[in-house]
């Protein structure tokens, strides 16, 4: 058989992954802080954008684009692929009063000063201060001291009894148990501070603290001779203790999670809002677009201004887009979630990725993208969007019940139970069944553990 070439013309679509596009996708998974700063850079590197001023309209899809369209074919590509283009079927409620949450807060004292102003107040030699601020500058988050004893010495130039006996005068600063070098020595000058550090309880802390950690009393009272009674109410008082004596102390500023959108109840029903405060609103410039269309500009000037031109209002619109995707999206999905908006999270109901791919009309990739690193304020809390999705436990009626409400179930049943006779991850089965929630032994265990609940005969007790 004779081979031959043969030319064919084949019309095909196919989408294009322009960097506009990629731009355009990118914006969608930034958080409203990323997004903010993204912004700020493209203003400094974009001549042809500019922040607008004027504030912004009763209702509004995002930041206004008012240059005429010159990127139509960049636009039809942008459709094809997320498919959304359209108004928000959420409308923007500029003069609705948002929820009020804590955005400012006073600096709590931090650790390193409250440390300081007792070394100042306590009677130490010019040499042991020096020591004292080298010890306080080497402690961890926890309060632990995190440097080696050999380092102290050369770097203070004293010998190993001097330190150690400016430490054990830090150790009982408050909070008491700061500057150990362990959680061993963190527990036992918390004893020592209490006057119990030679009875059972330091003999526990000394040489019995990881059976300690798992509940395993019989074991820690056959080692020292006690009844397991005896152990059981020794390590209530331990666990009053304190592990980490900086817990409540923080070099670092108080954070706070600014949400990206708000759910507002109005009257019977709960609306959408957007969270665009100090989100730029941008502008194109109207100088340097006067400037391109002057014939006194040259080519390689014109081309320049049109590149940026045709950036700087794609860069509109992606905001602008994402902006109401990100509307749309929530809209959806508060949908689904009506009876959490309503009652809590024990009625949050199983919702995957699909069903609101589906609802809004756009891909799963898509929904995955704008959900990420988001959060909204509801009247039940604050929460990431992506908290809402959940799989689903089947029920006896046939229905549906969320993972994460059967986790809020779980952790009811075990906060109510008697301690003396912790619910078995069978008794909590049986009882969910009772509940009408089917669900597996092995299930309870998996969240359990997740919950980081211990398993029944770790949390008997014993009084």
């Amino acid at each position: 058989m004779a081979l031959e070439l043969k030319q064919q013309l084949k019309m095909t679509q196919q989408l294009i992954m322009t960097p506009q596009l990629q731009q355009a996708i990118k914006l969608l998974q930034l958080s409203r802080l990323e997004l903010t700063e993204y912004i700020e850079q493209e203003l400094q590197e974009n001549p042809l954008l500019e922040i607008n001023a004027t504030p912004p309209p009763e209702k509004t899809d995002g930041v206004s684009d008012q240059a005429p369209d010159i990127n139509k074919i960049e636009q039809t590509k942008w459709e094809a692929y997320l498919d959304t283009y359209g108004q928000a079927n959420i409308p923007y409620y500029g003069q609705e009063e948002k929820p009020t949450i804590e955005s400012t807060a006073t600096k709590e004292e931090g650790l390193t000063e409250h440390l300081l102003w007792q070394l100042r107040l306590n009677h130490f030699t010019e040499k042991e201060r020096r020591i004292g601020v080298f010890v306080i500058g080497n402690l961890d988050i926890n309060g632990y001291l995190s440097t080696d004893m050999e380092t102290i010495c050369d770097a203070t130039e004293a010998t190993e009894e001097e330190i150690v006996s400016v430490l054990k005068r830090i150790q009982a600063f408050d909070p008491i148990g700061v500057a150990s070098r362990d959680l061993k020595e963190c527990l036992f000058v918390q004893s020592k501070i209490l006057g119990i550090e030679n009875g059972i309880i330091g003999r526990i802390i000394g040489s019995h603290l990881e059976d300690l950690q798992t509940k395993n009393f019989d074991k820690i009272a056959q080692a020292l001779d006690e009844t397991v009674e005896d152990i059981s109410l020794a390590a209530q008082i331990i666990s009053k203790m304190e592990p980490r004596p900086a817990r409540n102390y923080s070099d670092e500023p108080q954070q706070y999670i600014v949400p990206d959108i708000y759910v507002v109840k109005v009257d019977n029903d709960y609306i959408v809002v957007l969270n665009e405060e100090e989100i730029p609103r941008l502008n194109l410039n109207k100088e340097y677009q006067d400037l391109l269309i002057s014939n006194k500009t040259g080519h390689m000037t014109k081309d320049y201004l049109t590149e940026r031109l045709k950036s700087a209002q794609w860069l509109i619109k992606s905001i602008r887009q994402r902006q109401s995707t990100l509307r749309k999206v929530t809209a959806s999905i508060m949908r689904f979630q009506r009876e959490f908006l309503d009652h809590g999270t024990n009625h949050l109901r199983p919702l995957v990725l699909r069903d609101v791919a589906d609802d809004v009309g756009m891909h799963e990739s898509t929904i995955s993208r704008v959900t990420s690193k988001k959060y909204v304020h509801t009247p039940q809390g604050i929460f990431e969007l992506k908290f809402f999705f959940n799989s689903g436990i089947s029920r006896s009626d046939g229905g549906f019940v969320a993972s994460q409400s059967v986790k809020s179930e779980i952790e009811a049943l075990i906060k109510a139970e008697d301690p003396k006779s912790p619910l078995s991850d069978q008794a909590i089965t049986i009882k969910l069944r009772g509940k009408g929630i089917n669900i597996a032994r092995r299930t309870v265990a998996k969240y359990r553990e997740v919950m980081g609940v211990l398993p029944s005969n770790k949390r008997k007790k014993y009084y």
